[in-house]
């Protein structure tokens, strides 16, 4: 009974970080989104969210880890869309 007590604590506190990082996620992504869409628009709002996504992939740690740098996403997909954005520039 004691093991599956510590198995059963294990599991919430497991859950709960997953939650806890999943809302932070959201919240990051959200207001990086809506901060492109102001400054570009929809399209780039459209294409940062993917590179968000893609580089929330490529972050190293695992997906349940107790401390996800999920800033650092954001500093990846705005360094994608600056490149994005300079390279239309120079095509004009």
């Amino acid at each position: 009974m004691k093991q599956e007590n510590s198995t059963n604590q294990d599991e919430l506190f497991s859950s709960f970080i997953y939650e806890e990082q999943t809302h932070m996620a959201e919240q990051e992504l959200s207001a990086f989104v809506g901060a492109v869409w102001e400054m570009f628009g929809p399209e780039q709002a459209r294409l940062s969210t993917a590179d968000w996504l893609d580089e929330s992939d490529l972050m190293d740690g695992p997906p349940r880890s107790t401390s996800r740098d999920w800033h650092a996403v954001t500093i990846a997909a705005s360094a994608r869309l600056a490149t994005r954005l300079n390279a239309m520039l120079d095509r004009r």
